[in-house]
């Protein structure tokens, strides 16, 4: 088996788990007079789920793999180049851990930038403006459209913890 189908079999596990989860472990959670609404809050899951069903088995049986020359060659694994992959990874462990102490703007504008030169982008000053629109932006949408309160600032700025 190779390794884009085993990546599309575990896709698709982790799509039955999510849809299993989605269809009867949420539903059995619902109070009576929820039941009775025609959206609930499983709708949006168990779309998701589904798609990803139909996605999995997409990759798992499509004919993508005649062309063996774009296939990953795990013999070469490690001329991969690993250490942006690596960076990105902890920088999203970094980011969830430092979300609450550094507030969200600063936080999400540090994501966005580290994470864009990692991947290589050097247009510094066009990179930051559009890094702080979309992490003010979204501190906006999030905080004052939906209600959700995020602290956009650092502890110290903003009360203490």
């Amino acid at each position: 088996m190779s390794l884009e189908r085993a990546l599309a079999l575990f896709f698709l596990l982790v799509s039955l788990i999510y849809g299993y989860t989605a269809f009867f472990i949420i539903d059995a959670t619902l109070p009576p007079y929820a039941k009775l609404s025609p959206v609930w809050p499983s709708s949006f899951p168990k779309i998701i789920a589904l798609v990803g069903i139909v996605i999995g088995f997409f990759l798992i049986f499509s004919q993508s793999n005649k062309n063996e020359s774009s296939a990953i060659n795990m013999h070469t694994f490690m001329s991969y180049r690993l250490r942006p992959a690596l960076a990105l990874l902890s920088m999203m462990v970094a980011y969830a851990l430092l979300l609450r102490p550094m507030g969200f703007v600063i936080s999400t504008f540090s994501f966005l930038v580290i994470g864009a030169v990692i991947l290589g982008e050097r247009k510094l000053v066009l990179l930051t403006l559009i890094a702080s629109v979309c992490a003010v932006g979204i501190w906006y949408l999030v905080q004052q459209v939906l209600g959700i309160y995020l602290r956009p600032w650092p502890w110290f700025l903003s009360g203490g913890f």
